[in-house]
Parts: C-alpha cells; structure tokens; sequence
C-alpha cells in the first residue's frame, strides 16, 4: 500500500509568474514527489502575508520584498517567513493611462520624444509641472504592495527624471487583479504590476506600458516561494520534496517548447484566467507596449529559471533593504542588513537540490542596467551616502 500523500496549503495571486507553482499541481510533479499542493487563488498580497501568518497556508507565492519586510517587522501584521526558492524574475510593467500619456506628449510641445522608459518618465516629469502651474490633482499611480519590486521600481524611475514619489505624485495599494479596472474607472493614471494586468490594459485600449523590469533594474527580487517557518521545522521532508516538484516545475516551465501549454494551464479560470494566445505571446518576449499595435521584444521577459537555478540570493534580499532605508521605510545598521539578508535562504535551497547550483554564489555584485551604479551588498552604507534621504515622514501606501 502507498504512502498517503502529503498536502501542502499554497496561496497565490493571478499572475503569470505564479506558473511554477501553478504547472508543479496541473502536470502532476508535485504527487510525482510524494506531495499534493492544493491551491487557493487570492487577490491581494496583504490576504497572501495574512493567511500565512495565520495558518491557512504552509507556502505561497509572494513577493520577494515581503520575505524581508517580514524578517524586519514592517508593515501592519508582519509575520516571518523564509523564502528558499526564486519562482520567477521579470513580468513588471510600468502603464500609464492614455489620457496621461496624451498630457505628457502635449508637454513636450513637439521636442524629440523617443520612446525609451528614460524619455517617458521626462516627458511626465514635464506634464507634472504644467499640472502644477494650472492647480491640477497631482497623479495616482498603483502599486501592488508597499513593500514590493513594483513600488520600488516605480519609485526608481520616477526618480530618474527628477520626480519625488513621495510629494510630486501618490502612490496607493491596488492589488493585482483590479489594476487595469482601477485605470478604467479613472481612479488611477498607471500602475505597476506584473504581467497579465499591463497587457491586458494595453489591449483594451486603456494603457501604454513606458518602462518594463529590465529599463529599471533586471536582477532585483521578483516572486519567491514563501514557506511559514514552523511548517519548515515541522514538516522538512514534505518541504524538500515540495521543492523538488517546483525545481522540475521550473525546468518545464523554462521550455519554449511547452509555452503552449502552460499559456493553457495560466489561461485557465481558476488559475489565472484569460486569453491563452495572448499569454503564449507575453511568455514568449513579445509585448504589446501601446494600443496603436506597437511592440516590443523581451528575451526571457519572464524567467522561470534565472542562470538555470532558482536560487535566492541574499545580495537581493539586501538590495530591497536598501531601498526600503532609501524610501523612508527602514532605518539603516549592520544588524538591520544581517537580519535583512536572512529573509532568502539559498542554504535551504542547497540542502533541498543539492548540486542544482553550484557555479552560483549566495551573494553578489547586482548589476544595474546601462550605465547606472552597481548594488555591491557589503557596500550599502556608501552606496546610501550618494542618495539624498527620503524626506521626513515618508513612509509606504497602507497595506
């Protein structure tokens, strides 16, 4: 007689990059292992953080920023968690209304407008000011969580052209799935989020995307698994095997040759729910950007297996502790960086897939895009000096 199978309790939001997680039960890898992930789908990351917290989940996919937001005690109800697998990198987008980007094109007043994420954040950088000139709102912009790849990202874009998100524009907490309604209803002039939301808005018309990950910063942390820290002392075996199943998963997942397939499963309504076309398209690098039919291509704009491992680097983990003291939502000490890094456990990793990793490192020199500064994570302290600090009482969107 068979071993009965081991259920692990999984939470995830409906987003492209929830696919490891999502393929590991609808292909079977997970019972190939031994386990049975049960799959609940939710809508906000705050519901993600509280069900963790109180038990109704093992695991669940999330933020890599709310890994080290947890270790810290930030935010209302912080709880820890251990994050020992990278589910996903890249799928970000940076959408702007259509009426915004009419105002920012208007502000140019015909000079040069390439369409580059740098010229479109100055082009809005412009807008702003003849808003401020007339006594106009300053904007609304969506991010999905106070302490997420999406808020930061945004945050440093709008700083490349000058602009303070803490006093030029605001930023609220709109959880995924409601992004593109938001928009529609003119309650919001953009968002950040991962893929479907920002093509999706794209393709009704609504939205144009200006900046995507890989403008901003490609390397930094996107969705890990999270795992309650007592479910991983109690139930380690039923973990391992777990992480087993999502290695395969990701392997599957990273395959150009089964994109179809997973934009089936993604597409299905108690997954992600949408046109599975237009996902098999958004996996494979071809993204529509503007409602007039432009694109662009992406090479691995969502990546199930950065570097061929799903290792989470601590230099990650520290990266999002930077900008959480950047912005205003931490105070900086070498204790506070220790801590921070503890939030992503690439020992876990090790132990669970051992050999899977080998050639990488735990921690390393975060590349930046173009010519901006590298993120050196035994460098914070100077790298924080360069910046000029957030000011008094700046603090993140209620969660």
């Amino acid at each position: 007689m068979s071993a009965p199978e081991r259920i692990v309790r999984a939470g995830f939001i409906p987003l492209l990059d929830a696919a490891v997680l999502v393929a590991a039960s609808a292909l079977g890898l997970d019972r190939r292992e031994g386990v049975r992930i049960e799959l609940t789908r939710d809508v906000s990351w705050s519901n993600i953080r509280d069900r963790l917290a109180f038990r109704q989940f093992d695991v669940a996919h999330m933020l890599g920023p709310m890994a080290v937001a947890g270790e810290l005690g930030l935010g209302s109800n912080p709880h820890k968690v251990i994050a020992p697998f990278a589910l996903a990198e890249g799928g970000n987008a940076i959408t702007l209304s259509t009426p915004l980007m009419a105002a920012m094109r208007a502000a140019m007043d015909g000079e040069d407008y390439p369409d580059v994420a740098g010229a479109h954040a100055r082009a809005l950088k412009r807008a702003l000011e003849r808003r401020r000139r007339v006594g106009e709102a300053v904007p609304v912009f969506g991010v999905t969580y106070p302490f997420s790849s999406h808020a930061y990202e945004f945050r440093l874009w709008l700083a490349s052209a000058g602009i303070d998100p803490d006093r030029d524009v605001t930023l609220t907490v709109v959880p995924p799935p409601m992004t593109a309604d938001a928009l529609r209803a003119g309650l919001i002039d953009g968002f950040c989020v991962n893929a479907p939301w920002n093509v999706m808005a794209v393709e009704e018309g609504i939205g144009r995307i200006v900046a995507v990950k890989a403008d901003i910063w490609p390397g930094s942390p996107e969705k890990v698994l999270g795992l309650r820290p007592d479910w991983w002392q109690d139930q380690r075996d039923t973990a391992e095997r777990l992480l087993a199943a999502l290695d395969a998963s990701a392997l599957w997942c990273a395959e150009p040759a089964n994109r179809r397939e997973l934009a089936a499963i993604l597409a299905e309504p108690a997954h992600v729910g949408g046109r599975a076309a237009l996902f098999e398209t958004v996996l494979g690098g071809d993204l529509p950007v503007d409602p007039d039919g432009t694109r662009r291509a992406l090479a691995a704009y969502v990546d199930f297996r950065p570097e061929g491992a799903n290792l989470p680097r601590r230099s990650q983990a520290l990266w999002v502790f930077a900008q959480m003291v950047r912005w205003g939502q931490a105070t900086y000490s070498p204790d506070a960086a220790r801590q921070a890094a503890q939030a992503f456990r690439p020992d876990v990793y090790r132990s669970a897939l051992p050999g899977r990793a080998e050639a990488l490192p735990d921690s390393r020199i975060e590349r930046s895009p173009d010519a901006g500064p590298d993120f050196d994570p035994d460098a914070i302290e100077a790298a924080l000096a360069k910046i000029p600090a957030a000011p008094p009482g700046a603090s993140p969107a209620s969660d």
